[in-house]
């Protein structure tokens, strides 16, 4: 009941990278997984690596997942489709998919909203509810397989991933024609973050961070201006700063780092009547100045992962308007992944592509 592409699967090797616990990253030939009848065989071709990643593979911790036992990494991927399950209509061998990393119930209060995101059983590649991508041979439901344009790169299809995040992101900042925003953190999801805010229409954008090679790159890519942070200033000074290159608070301020000391700067920067978006995954208690937000009504907001923001995503990488080329900038073989992971951790790369 399954179509298969002529090369037998079942000789081939499936070499898979596996987190053991913390530094502790193996290639291992694992089994091809058999696929339901809702499902499809993805070839891997390309996976980018993302900041959960280097967190599990640094600690073994990403905020409310734990590595317990081997986990298989990877959820930014793209590949072609080998092999389809019956019911599956929409899509067919041969096609070039972008996959959307979530599998949830379906059932559940939030799914039934479209707020999936939310699920509260879902199965979420590369934790430890669903394997992850970084692998030669993988299974996905279909409808989260999206069907990449011709004029999209393997290399596009696999940072699609972190791009959605970013625009749910921005969606829930409510982000307009003409605010001003300013974005703590010039890592691969804060640099997404202010390339869509760009395209959504924001007026001035301001982007923050510890290093200055990441705020030369953000220039490049869409930031009007930056502010180079010394690891131990003032709370107060770092305000002040933001305020003198914009000319006044920002209307929306994004934490795209996770850092106590961004949230507490994000609250105390951003304008009366303002919001406060907070995308970077922090630790579990913080200290922030809440009361002082409050009393100014500054809406403080989460954003987790990605609710109906892949094919947005898509579309505005194939007409143009979000340019992912310019922001993957390293690749390696999967034989390398540990290579790929310390790189990342150092902070110099901005996307690494894993290629199988």
């Amino acid at each position: 009941m399954f179509i298969l592409r002529n090369n037998p699967l079942k000789m081939a090797d499936n070499y898979t990278a596996v987190l053991y616990a913390p530094y502790d990253v193996r290639i291992e030939d694992l089994p091809i997984p058999d696929i339901g009848e809702d499902e499809v065989l993805i070839e891997m071709h390309s996976i980018g690596i993302c900041g959960s990643d280097v967190k599990l593979y640094t600690t073994g911790i990403c905020g409310a997942e734990m590595v317990k036992d081997p986990m298989v990494l990877g959820h930014e991927g793209a590949g072609v489709v080998v092999k389809v399950g019956k019911a599956v209509k929409s899509l067919a061998v041969g096609d070039r998919v972008s996959i959307e990393p979530t599998q949830p119930c379906r059932a559940c209060q939030y799914c039934k909203l479209g707020r999936y995101n939310l699920c509260v059983k879902p199965h979420y590649c590369s934790t430890m509810t669903a394997p992850g991508n970084l692998c030669r041979y993988y299974k996905h439901v279909a409808d989260f397989c999206h069907k990449m344009p011709d004029d999209m790169s393997m290399d596009e299809g696999a940072a699609v991933q972190p791009l959605a995040i970013a625009m749910h992101a921005c969606n829930r900042a409510g982000i307009c024609l003409g605010q001003t925003v300013t974005i703590l953190g010039a890592g691969p999801i804060g640099i997404l973050c202010a390339m869509t805010a760009r395209a959504m229409g924001a007026s001035k954008i301001l982007i923050t961070d510890v290093m200055q090679s990441r705020l030369d790159t953000a220039r490049e890519l869409g930031a009007d201006c930056t502010v180079l942070i010394e690891r131990e200033a003032p709370d107060q000074d770092v305000v002040d700063d933001i305020v003198a290159q914009l000319g006044s608070p920002p209307d929306v301020t994004i934490d795209a780092c996770g850092y106590a000391s961004a949230q507490r700067i994000a609250m105390m920067v951003t304008k009366t009547g303002g919001v406060v978006l907070v995308v970077g995954i922090g630790a579990t208690k913080v200290e922030v100045p809440l009361t002082q937000a409050l009393l100014r009504e500054v809406d403080i907001r989460g954003s987790f992962r990605i609710a109906n923001t892949y094919p947005p995503a898509i579309a505005a990488v194939s007409s143009g308007a979000i340019p992912l080329k310019k922001f993957i900038t390293h690749h390696y073989p999967l034989q390398k992944t540990k290579e790929a992971l310390e790189l990342a951790k150092s902070g110099d790369a901005m996307k690494i592509i894993i290629h199988i």
